[in-house]
């Protein structure tokens, strides 16, 4: 059983996160078309990120009490049906609002899907379980962009939409039909949920959350920028814009299952710096790239740097949940993904406009390192008690 379920939300996942991948390095390309500048690129970039953030907790909880599955579909169908909302949007305003309901049905799938997972996660492996299940999300997300650069160049970009739909649409039925619900086997063992200011309590939940604040703003920023940067600078074409973003979610997808592995083996805390303190050096580097192939290793640098902190972090916040109930803590754990998501668009967006792209990643670096030392700074180890 549990390895049916395993394989039902990996294959969910990935195909819906193709789906969603496809349209990455694209957005902030068409937000232009409809004329987006500066702030309000961010803010569309961000919309989905700033509504997953509000909700997850809530679904987060909710799934904890009610059950997975229903989430999972429900988001699931929603993102198949909010696809064709791209197509219609005719101005920033519309745009905006799809993006906003497109993160209301995330909200309802990846974080209940990686509490589902980390339920099933036997004690002492979830490293290996949140490494492998990791996957899904990064290759998805990595083969996307790439799909999408092709499908763009040789069709149009509402081809890409269209796929987005489809697949998200596949993902729907393949839970609907090969999914049960936790609860006929496992859900008697769970812990009853929590309220979030005593989640919030733990310095290691502290910790955890302002790394991820922090990665993920590094992430939003380079997701929405390096688009820009390519295109307007560096003249490149929608597939090497696609590869380069691929290239980054591939190298932290394929290496999840290894640093996994060593995350059940090695301190937890010390990979999640490691990654950190890598990643946020490698946005430093992003402005001195002036060609095609440096941009592309430098972007490769930064998925090693997800690969080694991610399963540490995730296996981290499992070992949480087990206390605190586990959508809740995923809910919280991805709620700070959200923030730094919609931040690093936002932030870089008000940069952008009054200064330049350099300065732009040159800020995302300084707060990757500024949330690696809050994160040493709550997980350090306390003597005296």
């Amino acid at each position: 059983m549990v390895k049916r379920v395993f394989l039902v939300l990996f294959m969910a996942v990935f195909v819906s996160m193709i789906g969603i991948g496809l349209i990455i390095p694209l957005l902030p390309i068409y937000a232009e078309s409809l004329g987006a500048r500066g702030v309000w690129l961010g803010v569309i970039f961000s919309g989905f990120s700033i509504s997953r953030a509000f909700f997850m907790p809530l679904i987060g909880r909710w799934s904890d009490r009610k059950g997975r599955r229903i989430f999972i579909a429900l988001g699931l169908f929603l993102y198949a049906v909010i696809s064709l909302g791209f197509i219609v949007a005719r101005n920033v305003g519309e745009l905006t609002a799809v993006r906003l309901i497109q993160g209301f049905a995330a909200a309802m799938t990846v974080p209940v899907a990686m509490a589902y997972i980390g339920e099933l996660s036997p004690k002492e492996r979830e490293g290996y379980y949140m490494g492998s299940f990791n996957i899904a999300l990064y290759a998805g997300f990595g083969f996307g962009p790439f799909m999408g650069g092709i499908l763009e160049q040789y069709f149009s970009i509402n081809a890409n939409f269209y796929a987005m739909g489809g697949l998200s649409f596949l993902s729907f039925l393949l839970v609907i039909f090969f999914l049960p619900e936790l609860h006929l086997y496992k859900r008697k063992e769970s812990v009853r949920p929590t309220l979030y200011r005593d989640i919030l309590r733990s310095n290691t939940m502290k910790g955890l959350t302002t790394f991820r604040i922090a990665n993920s703003f590094g992430r939003g920023v380079n997701a929405c920028f390096i688009p820009i940067l390519a295109h307007n600078y560096l003249r490149l074409t929608s597939t090497q814009i696609g590869l380069l973003v691929s290239a980054n979610l591939l190298l932290t997808a394929f290496l999840q299952g290894s640093f996994g592995w060593l995350a059940d083996r090695v301190s937890r805390k010390k990979l999640v710096i490691l990654g950190s303190l890598i990643a946020s050096f490698a946005l430093f580097m992003v402005p001195l790239a002036g060609s095609f192939s440096i941009l592309l290793i430098i972007n490769s640098i930064m998925g090693v740097a997800g690969a080694i902190a991610l399963p540490s972090a995730t296996a981290l916040t499992v070992t949480e949940g087990r206390n605190f109930g586990m959508g809740s803590t995923m809910g919280i754990f991805n709620m700070a993904m959200s923030i730094g998501l919609a931040g690093g668009p936002m932030v870089g967006g008000v940069i952008y406009d009054y200064l330049n792209i350099p300065a732009v990643y040159c800020f995302a670096g300084l707060f990757g390192l500024i949330g690696t030392a809050f994160f040493i700074w709550f997980v350090r180890p306390i003597t005296g008690r």
